[in-house]
């Protein structure tokens, strides 16, 4: 989930991480997530190809049952290029090889201080953009967590069997509190990872879009899942009435195909951020053209002579090459033999051209879908009742299988 949904893996008390590795690739959908090249930073990760099903070649065979992908983005703030290029247009693609759940996690926008009166434009906004950026309702479902009761019923449920220690070793909790104090911290800013496991475990995900800040609260996910297993699957669920076995899958990380780190357009060392203070650190997807250009003629740059990628003393250089070879569709190779010889002067023209072009379509259907809120209400009512179909059934096996008098 992006967090807006952690650079090492959490080792749970009595419990070891079961992240298996394959034949996959780190861009591509891996069982381990503890192979990254720590060069990453510095390298644009942006070709590779996502993994395909395959399908059967005998037509009297069954219809092949898709994977099944949840993913979510706060509604806070503006959604900006790097929300766009690291998780929302690979959900694209994803729509395409899976069956797929996209949703606002409004729920998780709270634990931090927020203006109430935003949240439901913000909410709306947010929805608006997962379409305008080409997530099709006939191939995904779009809704509001909220919408959903059973992602908080769920929670609570799951709450019961976190363990607090596993909660305090979080390293966001750790960093934010820190720096809010202690008397300014609410008690969602610590249990919101167990908020995040009900969001994937509710749909039986088999697979997770990850980002680098996800993968601590993905490996908590698949413990509680685990333990929850353990504790009242099995035998013991069947005894309860259910059918036994286990009661949550597994969820496995998915990759995202692209370099899913786009920088800060003032630090090219840290990741672009709808928190940063200065707005000028991101391209925001709904920014005018004037906008656009000035944010990246005041970009920071730096001396060296030509442009090239995957020098770490130039994260900059890298940050800007990896973008507008995003945006403009060009291989690394391309965006290397045409930039490698220009000046800052010249570049910077041709990637803010680059990005205008690339956002304008977006910008374009966002007005549409906006100027008809009834079309728009009517996606997220579909999405919900669809998710809640799904979420139902697996939290009515919980209050099964945990002992609850039956409703």
């Amino acid at each position: 989930m992006s967090r807006s949904l952690l650079s090492h893996l959490l080792a749970f008390p009595n419990a070891s991480p079961r992240l298996t590795s394959s034949s996959l690739s780190y861009s591509a959908i891996s069982g381990s997530i503890l192979n990254r090249n720590p060069q990453c930073a510095f390298r644009c990760c942006c070709s590779a190809v996502v993994s395909q099903p395959s399908g059967s070649e005998n037509p009297s065979s069954p219809p092949l049952v898709k994977k099944r992908v949840v993913s979510g983005v706060q509604p806070t703030g503006a959604l900006h290029l790097g929300n766009y290029l690291g998780a929302i247009k690979n959900w694209t693609s994803l729509q395409d090889t899976y069956e797929t759940l996209f949703f606002i996690v409004d729920l998780h926008a709270i634990t931090l201080p927020y203006e109430t009166q935003q949240l439901s434009k913000a909410t709306k906004d947010t929805a608006a953009i997962y379409l305008a950026c080409g997530i099709d309702i006939s191939k995904a479902s779009v809704f509001v967590q909220s919408h959903v009761r059973a992602h908080a019923e769920l929670m609570w449920l799951l709450s019961s069997t976190t363990p607090i220690g596993w909660l305090n070793k979080m390293i966001q909790f750790k960093e934010k509190s820190r720096k809010s104090g202690d008397e300014n911290v609410g008690v969602g800013l610590l249990t919101y990872p167990v908020l995040m496991a009900a969001d994937i475990l509710l749909y039986q995900s088999d697979f997770v879009p990850v980002g680098d800040d996800q993968k601590q609260h993905l490996e908590l996910t698949r413990q509680l899942a685990e333990r929850v297993n353990n504790l009242y699957g099995g035998r013991k669920w069947k005894k309860m009435g259910g059918r036994g076995g286990s009661i949550f899958k597994i969820p496995e990380p998915l990759i995202p195909p692209t370099g899913a780190r786009v920088m800060s357009l003032t630090d090219g060392l840290s990741k672009m951020s709808k928190s940063a203070p200065s707005d000028q650190s991101r391209i925001n997807l709904l920014d005018p053209k004037d906008v656009i250009a000035n944010k990246i003629k005041r970009c920071k740059t730096d001396s060296f002579a030509g442009l090239e990628f995957d020098n770490p003393d130039r994260p900059e250089c890298n940050n800007l090459l990896c973008i507008y070879q995003l945006v403009s569709g060009k291989t690394k190779e391309e965006v290397t033999q045409e930039c490698q010889n220009m000046s800052w002067g010249a570049f910077k023209p041709i990637i803010t051209d680059a990005l205008i072009a690339h956002l304008q379509p977006i910008q374009v259907r966002y007005e549409e879908i906006m100027s008809d809120p009834n079309y728009l209400d009517g996606v997220l009512a579909e999405g919900a009742a669809k998710a809640t179909d799904i979420a139902d059934a697996t939290l009515n096996n919980v209050y099964q299988a945990m002992g609850f008098l039956r409703r």
